[in-house]
């Protein structure tokens, strides 16, 4: 399937995890390594740019993290990054140089590349979020199927699937996708590069980059 390899995603210059791509071709491969990287790439982080606040939780000192957040192990705060009011990271999540994390948004088991935001009241599970990308407010990641099934990634357009043999699949957001407030990303959802959705949208299965999203059967390239 075309686009949503991480080569067509990820400008893997953007993030401090770039080595848990390697030899890698999907994006949502890098799930069950999430945690156990942490824990390995913040023993190796230098000690004058990052402090271990507590057992597996590195913070770069150029952050910001607002005194009512809450850090779970493992996690890594990168440089310049600002977790706000309320924040609640359960683990297992890397936040980019320059990224936001807004009140009262949860992360689990993700890696938000360099500049991403998700500033207010987002849900961010089993999910890669590339340089750049914004959830607007109250927009989510769902990561579980209702019917608890593995996930399976859906290119509609051309009737094809690639399946993950996870249960839990949340978004892989390529570099500066834009999604609009109060949208859901349903299981497996993968949006490509310089792609925008529409406030209020049901998005599942693939997007190809330089696209709008304003309905499932309503997806158009940008014009430039």
């Amino acid at each position: 399937m075309e686009g949503v390899k991480i080569s067509d995603l990820y400008d893997l210059n953007e993030t401090i995890a770039v080595d848990i791509f390697a030899g890698k071709t999907y994006p949502w491969e890098v799930l069950p390594e999430i945690e156990n990287f942490i824990i390995e790439l913040g023993k190796k982080l230098s000690k004058d740019r990052y402090d271990e606040i507590s057992e597996h939780v590195w913070v770069a000192k150029s952050a910001k993290v607002f005194p009512s957040a809450y850090l779970g192990a493992p996690c890594i705060i990168d440089e310049d990054a600002e977790v706000r009011h309320c924040a609640f990271i359960r683990g297992s999540a890397i936040v980019g140089k320059g990224a936001v994390v807004g009140n009262s948004t949860e992360l689990k088991n993700v890696i938000l590349f360099n500049k991403v935001q998700v500033p207010h009241y987002n849900y961010v599970g089993d999910s890669v979020l590339g340089f750049k990308a914004h959830m607007g407010a109250g927009s989510i990641t769902s990561n579980v199927k209702s019917d608890k099934q593995l996930v399976v990634i859906h290119d509609w357009a051309n009737d094809e699937c690639l399946e993950t043999g996870r249960k839990k699949v949340g978004a892989m957001l390529g570099d500066n996708v834009e999604v609009g407030c109060n949208s859901v990303l349903n299981p497996g959802t993968v949006i490509g590069r310089n792609s925008n959705v529409y406030p209020v949208s049901r998005v599942r299965g693939y997007v190809p980059g330089d696209s709008i999203f304003k309905s499932m059967d309503n997806i158009v390239k940008k014009v430039y």
